[in-house]
Parts: structure tokens; C-alpha cells; sequence
């Protein structure tokens, strides 16, 4: 079965312009997966969507975005976690434990006694990407929403303890949910990232 909400990314032919930025950031990559990814895209007149693609197959893998409701009721179990959301202008942080979230007006609405708390318009999430990699210079491990425009809509780190450590039970969640989202049936777009 083909989730309908999955668009892999289509490598452009060679006399496209983006060709050459896009065997740029593969080139990148080989070297350190490391760096924050619009940052890169912007860099390199590319989506997030299309630099996140470039990370080598060993870094993750990526899902349909028909997965964002398992995704996201699975994350609420985890404990604290941090929710990162990357504009132009902005880089917003919340550390905290996920809502259960739920449909209504539109939206998949967080709201509970967390910090962290809005409405994601979740019917524009086409594709989740899992990620593990350094991210300055520091082990991470996020899943990252994307929309039909190949932006981030934000993305969800595993916990750090108080040593800044990565929670082990976390990362062990991540790792299940990753494995269990990448061998579903429908998931069977799924790809591994690069």
C-alpha cells in the first residue's frame, strides 16, 4: 500500500542548477553530518527537505507523513523531550513532555500542563525523517516533520539528563518507533535517508 502523503525526492537531471548544490551538501556530508540543516539549505539555495535527503543512509530513515498521529502519541510517552522550531528569525527551544495531542478545527492541538502546548496544522506534514547524528559536535537524535514545501515544521530531540547525556530510554523509544515506522506497510515508501 503507497502512503499517499509520502513524495520521495526526485534527484534533478543534471542540467538542473540545483544538481551541482545538491552534490555539494552529499560532499558535505561525507566529510561530517554534523551542522543545522536550514542553515545548510539556505546556504545552498535548497529546501530543508532536499539537504536532509543528502544525509548518508546510516543516519536514519525517512517515513510518510500519514505517520504523524503514531509518531506524535508515541513521543507523548517518552517523558521530557525538546521541541525545536527553526524560522528566518528564530530558533524557539521548549523542553518538556509532549501533550497527548489531538484533531479538532483543523489542527492536531497539544494542550495540557506542559510547557509545550499549540496547534500544528498536521495535514500539511508530508514526510518524517528519523535522524541520528553529532549535532555540535554532541550525539543527537530527532525526528523531524516536513512539509509539502520541504520545510521543517519543527522537530523533536530525545531528552538529555542532567550531565547532558542522551536518556538511553529515549533513545532506545526512538530507535523501536524508527524501526517499527520503517517496516510498516504502508511504510513500505519509506526509505533510508541519502
Amino acid at each position: 500500500m503507497t502512503d499517499p502523503s509520502f513524495r520521495p525526492i526526485v534527484s534533478p537531471s543534471p542540467d538542473d542548477p540545483r544538481a551541482d548544490a545538491l552534490a555539494a551538501v552529499r560532499d558535505r556530508f561525507r566529510i561530517s553530518t554534523d551542522g543545522v540543516i536550514e542553515t545548510i539549505a539556505a546556504d545552498h539555495g535548497l529546501s530543508p527537505r532536499e539537504v536532509a535527503g543528502c544525509l548518508p543512509a546510516v543516519t536514519g530513515v525517512r517515513v510518510g507523513g500519514a505517520h504523524f498521529q503514531v509518531v506524535m502519541d508515541d513521543v507523548a510517552t517518552w517523558g521530557e523531550v525538546m521541541v525545536l522550531v527553526h524560522t528566518p528569525d528564530l530558533i524557539l527551544e521548549c523542553r518538556g513532555p509532549l501533550p497527548q495531542g489531538q484533531e479538532g478545527h483543523g489542527f492536531f492541538n497539544l494542550m495540557g500542563p506542559s510547557p509545550i502546548g499549540g496547534h500544528i496544522r498536521h495535514h500539511r506534514c508530508t514526510e518524517i525523517q528519523f535522524v541520528s547524528r553529532p549535532f555540535m559536535s554532541a550525539d543527537s537524535h530527532a525526528i523531524l516533520f516536513f512539509n509539502a514545501d520541504g520545510g521543517v515544521m519543527f522537530k523533536i530531540f530525545v531528552g538529555r539528563d542532567a550531565s547532558r547525556s542522551l536518556r538511553s530510554d529515549q533513545v532506545a523509544r526512538f530507535q523501536v518507533l524508527r524501526d517499527r515506522l520503517a517496516a510498516a506497510p504502508v511504510a513500505g515508501v519509506s526509505d533510508a535517508v541519502g
